[in-house]
């Protein structure tokens, strides 16, 4: 009896495997890996979360008057012309479904439908999680929406009996929704990989329970006849690991912001050690090695530049992901705003670098074999194709058949003859083009290709600073420019004709160059017919597509910032970023020295907006230098900061100027001062506090800390490491005064402590390459001054800082090699608490108080 049931378990399993192989959908074999049904082929896919159908976004558009279908075709183009072939949400079940779990057929519910047949239409494929736990409100106040989870709450779904029917009964008809667009249900579309149950669970329950929980979620969903993967959020409550891997899901899902949330501005510094590995601490247990491994969510989080991405999705392939989706895609309609995830900007019309950055990472996932590692960085810099520098804020691919990069670059691709696509921004070997819009090239047939070209985008404020709807953060501008493009395939002469609507260009290259707007092109070598114009190019792109936001600007911003301090006797180069509706007559830097009378030097055009000036040494004399910068257009003078309808030496002008205190030089080089507090990278210790000095214009930060080590309820397998460290970026403040820091031989804490006994703090410098020196200095209660000499600094930890999401991810950055100290690599200050301390004093409270680290 035992032998029959057995063989007939056996044979089940094997129908079942065969099943899956000969169908449509993707099945996971006995390794963890997912493979398509049809191939066998091993599945992997990258995209974005997007939320145009739902919440904030949908309320947004609303708003504004927004068709969101069109608005939707618009971004899903651009989706296609990045190369995404993945998307996944967690659905908002709260605007879907009523309080018994009932599917609400709205129209929420029917732009979703509609927008995974465009994405179908594309080519891209989905994870789909039909549960959110979330309301609709954010960033704004919450409305009154008819579901369970509006009635429950995330804590209450996950233990009330109530609730769980409810997700039972949504789950059971979710799966079953034939879509209207597309004829099939959910569980039928072979272009849906798996269903992720519900977004960031977070259970704090005994085992047993959640793994009931989690069964019964599966079983709604395998009840529909559904044969795709159901996958789990596991990288929350690690502790739960063996109750997830029981409960009979097929993959777990996890998120990764590697630079934390929510800092309220711009991250500066090298932050390629923040994502140099990704470790699963339970990679080796034998559940997690049967299931798949996803990516839901993931971003560097408040980082601007584009140097980033590649490198995450390096790290995600080595720890086995199959599929990743950044979050979140800002819909173009509000981009400009960036008010739905302030902590969060992506969008290719107004962050083109950084939707090229998405753009390789996703080549990254579909050509690095899984599991691959290719050491630590700096080594990891290139990996294959890739390679991301962070000094150069560039990432790039490069083969024969493709070219893509972020920033300027002088990398020439293997074979230029051979090349079938062109993506990027700036200038290369083989496209020169000092526009700030993203532009790609793609070969039609021999001799013909297509050339798109987007608009100038300028962030006009830090677009991760505190958002509002009235709060322009970026802009965009339409210019003609000068373009060149030197492929073998078009040589000198090629025609050159609009195709997007309303695009009359036509036009024979000056050689390889002509003057571009945005729009789209056909480019023609001469003696060649262009052919078939209707033809799809990769991702069902049309030669006509052409898709942007209404351009120019309605008012003119000129965006400076002044250094906080320059040494006497060197020159001063004044940067600006002028942006107006047409070219300035003229930009004019006003310099005031010793006389009242200004000098008035010409600024000269750089790339894109980039205006430049240099202040001779002359006028850097000890004081404060003051300037002005105006702008001449149209017969009117704006004269800036301020921005006064007037000249800067015109009787009725009333501004203030910019303001650089110039120090005499061997003076101290101040790394930071308390003054800075709002942009020290640090975890927030209750009781943190700002306070002035006597003396006006002096605070200083006291930064209690309660316990070293706290056990972290998402890490609670984390071993205990006895650290307090805070991070500052000083890069930018010390740029004036170059000269000083060569000759600094000491490094200057000032402040006290107030603990009992002598505190030791370790004070660190980390180089661009993420190498780091320090040396401890032993702070008491009496303010003043301690030092450590730079000559005595040796090679120490660095922290990853802000820290990471999920909390499991290393403290720590081991580098593949630390180089040598050398002073003027330095770019960011480490301060730790922890460091030299032993015994009690791991387990005891400290306070520390400080005024300012300087160099000497």
């Amino acid at each position: 009896m035992k032998v029959r049931v057995l063989l007939l378990i056996v044979t089940c399993m094997i129908n079942v495997a065969s099943w899956a192989q000969k169908g449509t959908d993707v099945y996971v074999d006995k390794d963890g890996i997912m493979r398509w049904g049809k191939t066998n082929d091993e599945v992997h896919a990258f995209g974005v979360n997007y939320t145009a159908p739902f919440a904030f976004a949908y309320r947004t558009a609303k708003q504004q008057g927004v068709d969101l279908k069109k608005a939707i075709d618009d971004d899903v183009y651009h989706f296609a012309r990045l190369g995404f072939d993945l998307y996944r949400v967690h659905v908002w079940d709260c605007e879907i479904s009523d309080s018994v779990g009932n599917l609400l057929h709205n129209e929420h519910l029917e732009l979703f439908d509609y927008m995974l047949k465009k994405m179908k239409d594309r080519g891209m494929k989905f994870m789909i999680t039909p549960i959110a736990y979330w309301q609709n409100g954010w960033p704004a106040p919450d409305e009154k929406t008819p579901g369970f989870s509006s009635k429950y709450g995330k804590g209450d779904c996950l233990t009330n009996e109530g609730a769980i029917r409810a997700q039972e009964n949504y789950l059971y008809q979710f799966l079953n929704h034939v879509n209207p667009h597309t004829g099939l249900a959910y569980k039928n579309d072979p272009d849906i990989i798996a269903f992720e149950v519900s977004n960031e669970p977070h259970h704090g329950e005994p085992a047993p329970k959640v793994t009931a929980f989690i069964k019964r979620m599966v079983s709604a969903m395998k009840k529909t006849g559904n044969k795709k993967p159901v996958v789990y959020n596991i990288s929350h409550s690690i502790h739960l690991a063996d109750a997830y891997f029981n409960a009979g899901i097929q993959g777990g899902t996890f998120q990764w912001y590697p630079t934390g949330l929510g800092s309220n501005h711009e991250l500066s510094g090298n932050l390629l050690p923040n994502v140099d590995n990704y470790v699963i601490p339970f990679a080796a247990h034998p559940g997690f090695k049967k299931i798949a491994k996803l990516v839901y969510e993931f971003d560097a989080a408040d980082v601007g530049r584009s140097y980033i991405y590649p490198a995450m999705a390096r790290s995600f392939r080595t720890a086995g992901m199959q599929i990743a989706t950044q979050f979140a895609y800002d819909p173009t309609y509000m981009a400009d705003v960036n008010t739905e995830y302030g902590t969060h900007y992506m969008n290719l019309v107004y962050a083109p670098q950084k939707a090229l950055s998405l753009k390789i990472a996703g080549e990254v996932f579909r050509t690095v074999p899984l599991y691959k590692s290719y050491g630590r960085y700096p080594a990891n810099a290139t990996f294959g194709d890739f390679s991301v520098s962070y000094e150069q804020d560039l990432a790039q691919m490069a083969t024969t058949q493709k070219f893509f990069y972020t920033n300027h670059t002088r990398t020439m691709p293997p074979a230029v003859e051979k090349l079938e696509e062109i993506a990027g921004w700036g200038n290369s070997p083989v496209v020169q083009y000092n526009g700030s819009g993203a532009y790609f090239l793609d070969r039609v047939t021999p001799g013909v290709w297509r050339l798109e070209v987007m608009p100038d985008a300028v962030w006009v404020d830090d677009p991760f600073s505190k958002a509002s709807p009235s709060k322009k953060m970026a802009v965009v501008q339409s210019r003609a420019r000068s373009i060149n493009i030197q492929l073998p395939d078009l040589k000198d002469a090629y025609a050159v004709q609009g195709m997007n609507a309303g695009n009359v260009l036509s036009a024979i290259a000056d050689g390889t160059s002509f003057i571009v707007s945005p729009g789209t092109y056909l480019l023609t070598r001469k003696g060649v017919t262009a052919g078939d114009l209707n033809v799809r190019l990769h991702n069902n792109i049309g030669l006509r597509e052409f898709a942007a936001p209404a351009l120019g600007v309605s008012q003119p911003y000129v965006l400076h910032k002044p250094l906080g301090a320059a040494t006497a006797g060197d020159a001063h180069t004044v940067e600006a970023t002028v942006v107006t509706a047409t070219v300035p007559d003229a930009v004019e830097l006003y310099v005031y020295g010793k006389h009242w009378k200004p000098e008035v030097i010409q600024m000269g055009a750089g790339s894109g907006f980039t205006y430049r000036a240099t202040i001779s040494s002359s006028f850097l004399q000890p004081g404060t230098l003051r300037y002005y910068i105006t702008v001449r257009a149209g017969g009117k003078a704006t004269t800036y900061p301020g921005a006064i309808p007037s000249g800067a030496t015109d009787w009725d002008f009333y501004g203030t100027p910019y303001t650089v205190s110039v120090l005499p030089a061997k003076s101290g080089v101040y790394l930071f001062t308390a003054a800075e507090e709002a942009t020290l990278s640090r975890n927030w210790t209750p009781g943190t506090s700002l306070l002035p000095l006597a003396e006006p214009g002096r605070v200083e930060l006291a930064v209690p800390v309660k316990k070293l080590f706290e056990v972290d309820p998402e890490n609670r397998e984390g071993k205990p490491i006895h650290d307090y460290s805070m991070r500052y970026f000083f890069g930018r403040q010390v740029a004036g005064r170059q000269g000083d820091i060569e000759k600094a031989t000491r490094m200057v804490f000032h402040g006290r402590t107030k603990d009992a006994t002598p505190l030791p703090v370790q004070l660190a410098l980390i180089m661009r390459d993420g190498s780091a020196y320090g040396g401890i200095v032993t702070v008491d209660v009496r303010t003043g001054d301690y030092s450590v000499a730079l000559a005595d600094l040796k090679p120490v930890s660095v922290v990853t800082l802000p820290r990471p999401y999920p909390s499991f991810l290393p403290y720590y950055f081991v580098p593949s090699a630390v180089s040598g100290f050398a002073l003027d690599q330095a770019e960011t200050l480490q301060i730790s608490i922890g460091p030299g301390l032993m015994g009690a004093a791991l387990d005891s409270a400290h306070e520390l108080v400080i005024e300012s680290v300087r160099l000497e």
